[in-house]
């Protein structure tokens, strides 16, 4: 009997890699959407699974699949549905799901024969066995989180060298903050959070030293992190995550969290600007403790990746340099900045929708990297050229060699992650069409 072939596809996500000879590396850590999706296609289809994430492998549009599952942001969404047209007219089934699609449901169905909302580890292997059966349905949701008894992700069938961090994790999904412009409470994803002891066993499982975990924030949960800290403990590995400012005021989680292996964190510090960070439901954020922030961690060894963002209601121009000075003087020790991006749905996207703020809906330009707004006291063109020219001075060797160097032995560290951000800076200065449409 012919074997079931289904392909997953991440679409490109170009911000996140840089060309390495004849192909390509992503800076960031392997996602787990495709490899998770390829553990949880049902034994008994006997299905050949493939999965490329298209920003470190080519999609293979020359071969055949019955099935296409495509997995959306806001940002991929465009190529998704141009990697749906072609496979559709090849005669595959397309499936569309995401984040993306979970917001804009009717969208994705213009371009896929069945759309998944939600989550997808009930409805993904209750699809594919309608499909089998010709059963299956135009749209699934499923809005409850079910992350116990997970299979392993399939990271065999992963670019085993496209990756700086090949081998990612998850311990809890969601978050319980409300920030504007995050897609995530407007998901429904809500908070969650895996046994530890299942996730304990999956990190044994990882034939590396070093691995990630890709959750929002976490530290959320306190008490549940202390608890998963502690049992790392005895693994002996290293990892980096995501976490808020306010880990610092913890000191037992914090030190729990030394001692389990953190050798670095991403932090959304987002802005130096009380009103600011009000604005966007980040007032947790308090400007005048980021250097107690910075000292904790540091002297606990974690090399800080620091995120700010720029076009936020009530800064204005002097806020690129202001923004550039801090990171120098907190010595941040690899800066990241992001533009103002309204996500569909969020309380943000609605405000700026209702003050006719909104200039697009090209979506493909929705990556954090692109303006699509109006900011408020400056053109979009000044919010364009004053994002580039706080990457360009933050990334000057200068500015690097200021902050690595203050990292002591974290230094090679530090040093290889500002190198890769200098390359990423060269190409979103030699970037041309940073608008649509003109302006």
């Amino acid at each position: 009997m012919k074997k079931l072939k289904i392909l997953i596809v991440l679409p490109e996500g170009q911000k996140h890699r840089i060309p390495l000879g004849d192909s390509y590396i992503s800076f960031r850590e392997a996602p787990l959407t495709a490899t998770m999706l390829a553990a949880l296609v049902p034994a008994d289809l006997d299905a050949d699974v493939t999965i490329v994430d298209e920003s470190v492998s080519p999609v293979p549009f020359k071969n055949q699949f019955d099935l296409v599952a495509i997995s959306i942001l806001t940002g991929t969404s465009i190529r998704g549905y141009e990697i749906a047209k072609h496979f559709k007219m090849q005669g595959s089934y397309i499936v569309i799901g995401g984040v993306h699609a979970t917001l804009r449901p009717e969208e994705a169905g213009k371009f896929a024969d069945t759309v998944v909302s939600g989550f997808a580890e009930r409805t993904w292997p209750v699809l594919l066995k309608d499909y089998k059966n010709n059963t299956i349905k135009k749209f699934y949701n499923d809005d409850a989180s079910h992350i116990k008894d997970l299979p392993m992700p399939r990271r065999d069938l992963q670019n085993k060298f496209g990756y700086m961090m090949p081998y990612t994790v998850f311990a809890t999904r969601g978050c319980r903050s409300k920030c504007s412009f995050c897609s995530v409470p407007v998901s429904g994803f809500e908070w969650h959070k895996r046994p530890v002891d299942q996730v304990i066993d999956e990190i044994k499982k990882i034939p590396a030293k070093r691995f990630a975990f890709n959750d929002v924030n976490l530290t959320d949960d306190p008490e549940y992190a202390k608890e998963l800290f502690k049992a790392l403990i005895p693994l002996k590995k290293k990892w980096g995550g995501l976490a808020s400012t306010t880990i610092a005021k913890n000191e037992e989680l914090l030190e729990l969290m030394a001692q389990s292996g953190c050798g670095y964190l991403l932090i959304g510090f987002e802005s130096s600007d009380p009103i600011a960070l009000t604005s966007i439901r980040k007032g947790f954020n308090r400007a005048k403790e980021y250097q107690e922030v910075m000292f904790q961690l540091h002297k606990q060894n974690i090399i800080v990746q620091g995120c700010f963002i720029f076009g936020l209601d009530g800064e204005g121009v002097d806020v690129f340099d202001r923004t550039v000075a801090l990171a120098d003087d907190l010595k941040i020790d690899i800066p990241r900045y992001a533009v103002f991006t309204p996500y569909p749905e969020t309380p943000a996207y609605h405000k700026l929708k209702s003050e006719g703020r909104i200039l697009h809906e090209h979506w493909q330009y929705y990556d954090t990297q692109h303006v699509v707004f109006q900011p408020l006291n400056m053109t979009p063109e000044e919010l364009d050229r004053g994002f580039i020219r706080a990457y360009e001075k933050s990334f000057s060797m200068k500015s690097i060699l200021r902050r690595t160097i203050a990292t002591k032995k974290n230094f090679p560290v530090t040093l290889a992650g500002n190198t890769a951000y200098r390359m990423y800076v060269r190409k979103l200065k030699n970037e041309r069409n940073r608008f649509p449409v003109k302006i």
